[in-house]
């Protein structure tokens, strides 16, 4: 039998059928969300796929997923990036400079707060090990699963505590999709500060974008841009995590810089510069909303509350803690900083 490594073509064929499963779906809830009956209800094309996608994971035997799983983790980490370059077509520069240095500020204070508070509470008052305080700190201050991932590469954590920061993530960034266009009426914000409260608090990229646009498309652009500001600052805060762990975290931070978010700006400046017919503006649109929908439902695929259980309470209570203090100390830092 041959032990050569599986040529690219082999690879991508392999992840046909998950990549497929995900676009079929996010076509289905694309059309379901324009339905009349959604007309009341407000529900996104991204919250109806990550719902299809939570209950698919915890329902059909996992035995039956088995061949789509490369493909959805494909579209989780790739066709999400893909769907957030896209994104900036809906933005402009201007856009850019109508949100200010306030919210970058906003963004700093938020990630170390999170971070010194979660890694504090983890160690010293829930008995939890360094690493899954720290990782899971990083998910819910940073960006998601991918803030998760990246700071294992400089601590190298054991892989069940990477697995129970990263379930954090998506059960608490989901809980955030539903929870803040509730919240929307209550907080008597504007919709642009609004939306940076939700780019600046919620975890995930994708979870950002579908509980902005469930408030408003301009909630939506501030927040989206917002959130890219606290991506971006994944890169130093691995370099200073490197540093106090005596490791070198600078290659660590140079290979996991999200260069998806150049590309983003990339968009935004050509959309800026060049007009778009509106036909082919509402086309890229559309793409763009079944691209972050494939994403929605196959991260929602990948909760499995299995990994909760064998987490035990400790990093539950930890992630709930920052979780709340995400919602109600952001509240607070944006009547203060960006009203």
């Amino acid at each position: 039998m041959s032990n050569s490594p599986a040529s690219p073509g082999t690879q991508y064929r392999g992840m046909t059928p998950g990549i497929a499963f995900a676009f079929l779906v996010a076509l289905a809830v694309w059309q379901l969300g324009l339905m009349p009956w959604n007309r009341g209800l407000q529900l996104s094309a991204l919250t109806l796929a990550i719902v299809a996608g939570m209950v698919t994971g915890n329902l059909v035997p996992p035995a039956w997923l088995s061949g789509a799983t490369p493909g959805l983790r494909f579209t989780q980490q790739k066709i999400l990036r893909l769907g957030i370059i896209l994104y900036g077509v809906r933005l402009t520069v201007q856009d850019l400079f109508r949100l200010g240095p306030r919210a970058l500020l906003l963004d700093v204070i938020v990630i170390v707060s999170v971070l010194s508070l979660g890694y504090w509470l983890g160690t010293r008052v829930f008995g939890i090990d360094p690493d899954t305080a720290l990782l899971v700190s990083c998910g819910a201050g940073i960006c998601g699963a991918a803030a998760v991932l990246a700071t294992d590469r400089v601590i190298e954590a054991e892989s069940h505590k990477v697995s129970v920061a990263v379930a954090t993530v998506v059960v608490f960034g989901t809980v955030g999709m539903f929870l803040y266009p509730f919240l929307y009426p209550l907080t008597h914000f504007s919709e642009r500060a609004f939306g940076i409260y939700i780019g600046a608090t919620v975890h995930e990229v994708a979870q950002v974008v579908a509980a902005a646009r469930a408030v408003s498309d301009k909630a939506a652009d501030t927040a989206v841009i917002t959130k890219m500001l606290r991506v971006v600052l994944l890169a130093p805060v691995l370099v200073i995590i490197g540093r106090l762990r005596g490791r070198d975290g600078g290659a660590a931070g140079r290979s996991a810089f999200p260069w998806f978010v150049v590309w983003f700006a990339a968009v935004i400046a050509a959309q800026s510069l060049i007009h778009l017919p509106p036909r082919v503006k509402g086309t890229l649109i559309d793409l763009d909303t079944i691209l972050l929908s494939s994403a929605m439902f196959a991260l929602g695929v990948s909760t499995r509350w299995e990994q909760m259980k064998k987490a035990g309470p400790r990093p539950l209570l930890l992630a709930s803690t920052i979780f709340a203090a995400l919602v109600g100390g952001g509240y607070t830092l944006v009547s203060v900083i960006a009203p």
